[in-house]
């Protein structure tokens, strides 16, 4: 667990400086930012899509994924767990909801956060979310210098999501080999995507109903070993 506890002080220490210069940035330049780390995360969405050889199990996942996510109605718990942090810390700052969502879904749905929280449980390996605390943390400077204290909350769901993961690792080791890791990650990287489009306020997506689809993959690398003609 030691990597994620490292990750979820990184987002809230980086949190905490993105608030201290926030009075500071004008809204003008603030609004740049943002929009230019939309860009950036597009791209981070790209390279990690571009990886798949399997497109078909790619759209799979993302159906089968998207309507999982919408039965369990995983985005409308984020907010309306965003909105209960907004009402107890009323007056704090008007927008945490959309902060909240925002940075959880960012920093969740990544293959880092889902590699590196597997690598960690499976062999007490931690620099890959040592990385990806550094990386996050850098993020959440900017975040929350434009979204507000909602984006440093968003640590308590990476580090409950990140810690299931690792916990549970030790019953995925055999299942993820290096075909299952890619997939995951390509799925994972055209959700990215999506949050990338939802900064540049292009379209509202609801990346958080579709965040079971990163596990599609596994899934059917499961039925596989089972029916071998699946």
């Amino acid at each position: 667990m030691l990597g994620t506890v490292v990750n979820a002080i990184a987002i809230i220490v980086g949190s905490f400086i993105g608030l201290v210069f926030r009075g500071g940035i004008p809204a003008k330049y603030a609004e740049t930012v943002m929009q230019a780390i939309g860009l950036a995360v597009i791209l981070i969405g790209i390279m990690a899509a571009i990886q798949t050889e399997d497109l078909l199990l790619v759209i799979v996942s993302l159906a089968v994924g998207s309507v999982i996510g919408e039965l369990a109605a995983i985005e409308d718990r984020l907010e309306a767990m965003g909105r209960w942090f907004q009402k107890k810390l009323s007056g704090t700052d008007n927008d945490i909801s959309r902060g909240f969502v925002s940075a959880t879904l960012l920093f969740c749905v990544g293959s880092m956060a889902v590699v590196g929280s597997l690598e960690s449980g499976l062999t007490g390996n931690h620099q890959t979310l040592f990385a990806k605390a550094l990386i996050d943390g850098i993020s959440s400077i900017i975040f929350s210098a434009s979204l507000g204290l909602g984006v440093m909350l968003s640590a308590v769901s990476v580090f409950m999501y990140q810690g299931v993961l690792t916990l549970g690792a030790s019953f995925m080791k055999p299942l993820l080999v290096p075909e299952v890791v890619v997939q995951m990650s390509a799925v994972g990287g055209l959700l990215i995507m999506a949050i990338g489009f939802n900064l540049l306020e292009i379209k509202k997506i609801k990346v958080g109903n579709m965040l079971p689809a990163i596990f599609i993959p596994l899934l059917y690398y499961m039925v596989r070993q089972v029916v071998p003609f699946f």
